[in-house]
């Protein structure tokens, strides 16, 4: 019986150097650190500063849980702008913010603490939510750092970062000057829960 033809011998393939496995439980971690002890995105902001600002504002995700899929396509083709746009020789920093208040974080606490709040003052509660978000913001930070999305991760924008909420009492303060502010008659929708 004849032996079967490889026929890989008869086809003129391309040789490479590159691997033939992306091997990237290695390779991640490698690319990261070299991203960081390179400073690849601070170089990228310093080769354009002076040139013409490009700036997308990135909404902020709720810091309650693990990235997701929606998560992962936002930023992943707002990296793809602001890269793009960097190349083209505009000034662009990706700014990451969170959203630390609110009803999702609120909650994942009251599952988190179940029976527990009842013995908690509002400032512990309060205290209790601030803890959970940042702890979100730490683990949501290095996810998005793995997708490789380039942005100030030392300097975010949070919600609860008592600058913030000062800045939203002060324009608070000016609608209410201006006499934009009126109690009327519509409906509030709370949460169920």
């Amino acid at each position: 019986m004849a032996e079967p033809i490889d026929y890989k011998k008869t086809l003129r393939l391309p040789e490479t150097a590159f691997p033939m496995k992306a091997n990237l439980p290695q390779r991640e971690p490698e690319l990261l650190a070299r991203w960081a002890s390179e400073k690849t995105c601070e170089q990228l902001l310093a080769q354009n500063a002076g040139k013409p600002r490009f700036v997308l504002h990135d909404g902020p995700p709720y810091a309650n849980g693990n990235i997701h899929q929606g998560h992962m396509l936002n930023k992943v083709l707002k990296d793809v702008v602001v890269k793009a746009k960097s190349m083209e020789g505009r000034l662009c920093e990706l700014v990451p913010g969170w959203d630390c208040h609110g009803l999702p974080i609120e909650l994942q606490v009251d599952k988190k603490l179940g029976s527990k709040k009842r013995e908690l003052t509002k400032a512990q509660l309060r205290d209790a939510c601030r803890a959970y978000a940042t702890e979100w913001i730490d683990t949501q930070r290095t996810q998005f750092q793995r997708l490789g999305v380039f942005a100030r991760w030392e300097r975010p924008y949070l919600t609860m970062s008592f600058g913030y909420e000062a800045a939203i009492v002060r324009e608070l303060g000016k609608f209410a000057a201006r006499g934009s502010l009126y109690r009327g008659k519509k409906p509030v929708h709370w949460c169920t829960h």
